[in-house]
């Protein structure tokens, strides 16, 4: 028989403890704190997202129901409800942000030679943003419209493995396209967008610091054709051209050539792409578009199997804090699947880790020896995100 840890603590070791506690250290978490630290508060609020509690209560009442297995979790305070709101309502969100991104940096090395569904050997992000809708009376920090507040998910995914390479949380009124000012560009790598993110100076900017861009046109976008290439519409591709932008100040935003794609899906749609690789292949344009889709699961994914549209705390702080300890969790499990090399789903990973956080049964028996997985139902019409 197995006498070892817990589930919940051998997922936990993945984790770069001497990172957190350097952070809680630089921001001063845990000054004047004398029973519940912020490990026992990271601790406690991934316990949450694993096992999907709803609330505080629900928090304190199921790890109170283990009392002699606290220890073993590696929570060392004394778990009270006023004890674990206290601490989301003040200790610096920028710890677990911090975290979750030196976390990131692990999973983007385990992930870095996973495949895509495109033969390119440079980096590919998808760019986009997904609204989390609240009540304004109850969050009045976080402005929408006149009748209700929101906040938003601003992530740049990393479609090697869909890990979030950068992520901000802003309120509900910070249009998409400002974000482009806060990614540092990546020379050679390419970032794909839709439409929302079509604003030629911020384009420019990518382009002159090396990077490249896959995004849509807008109707009213104005265009002279310098010079027409070669394509085979078997592909569904219309025509492939390299243009210039004719409106006054959009050419002076962009004041070198584009490439415009015409498209014609399977459906019959048509889709036209702006992009600045001139020398890419036509239908590769069109694969990398289609790749922005993962960006959409990813949301989807984590709205539907982490806790971030029920909050446990009604500030600013705490809502970040919920965020991005959600975030931790995510990442945390991609990179204990990796390291574990197991074949089970994230999807199915949580679900058998939110009924086994107490047994005492090793992780890679437990994930590979499993019966009986529940797999996600598949949506024929929907790609996969893992």
């Amino acid at each position: 028989m197995y006498a070892g840890k817990l589930v919940f603590a051998q997922l936990m070791d993945h984790a770069p403890w001497h990172t957190f506690r350097s952070l809680v250290a630089k921001y001063r978490g845990d000054f004047n704190v004398r029973t519940f630290s912020c490990l026992d508060q990271f601790l406690s609020m991934a316990f949450a997202q694993l096992t999907f509690r709803e609330s505080l209560r629900d928090i304190v009442s199921c790890l109170r129901a283990q009392p002699t297995k606290l220890y073993h979790l590696g929570i060392r305070g004394k778990i009270s409800r006023s004890a674990l709101a206290d601490a989301n309502e003040v200790r610096n969100w920028r710890i677990y942000c911090a975290f979750a991104h030196a976390l990131i940096r692990q999973a983007r090395r385990l992930y870095a030679n996973e495949p895509i569904g495109v033969q390119l050997s440079e980096t590919i992000y998808a760019l986009d943003s997904t609204t989390i809708d609240l009540c304004l009376s109850l969050f009045p920090w976080a402005p929408f419209r006149d009748t209700k507040a929101a906040v938003k998910l601003h992530t740049l995914l990393d479609l090697r493995g869909a890990i979030p390479a950068f992520i901000h949380i802003s309120d509900g009124k910070l249009h998409d396209v400002n974000v482009l000012d806060l990614l540092i560009p990546e020379p050679g790598a390419f970032y794909v967008m839709d439409r929302g993110y079509l604003d030629f100076a911020r384009l420019y900017t990518l382009h002159q610091a090396g990077s490249f861009f896959v995004t849509r046109a807008k109707s009213n976008s104005k265009f002279r054709r310098v010079y027409s290439l070669p394509v085979d519409r078997a592909t569904g591709v219309i025509c492939d051209q390299w243009v210039k932008l004719t409106g006054f100040y959009s050419h002076q935003d962009y004041p070198e050539r584009l490439r415009r794609i015409h498209y014609r899906d399977a459906q019959g749609r048509r889709l036209v792409f702006l992009t600045n690789h001139l020398s890419l292949p036509s239908r590769s344009v069109c694969d990398l578009y289609r790749q922005r889709w993962q960006v959409e699961l990813f949301f989807k994914w984590i709205k539907q199997h982490l806790r971030i549209k029920r909050f446990y705390g009604t500030s600013e702080n705490a809502v970040k804090t919920q965020v991005w300890i959600a975030i931790c969790v995510y990442v945390l499990v991609a990179i204990t699947r990796k390291r574990l090399g197991v074949k089970p789903s994230l999807y199915s990973m949580l679900q058998i880790l939110s009924v086994t956080p107490f047994e005492k049964v090793t992780l890679f028996h437990l994930l590979t020896e499993t019966t009986d997985i529940v797999e996600q139902p598949e949506n024929c019409n929907q790609l996969n995100l893992f």
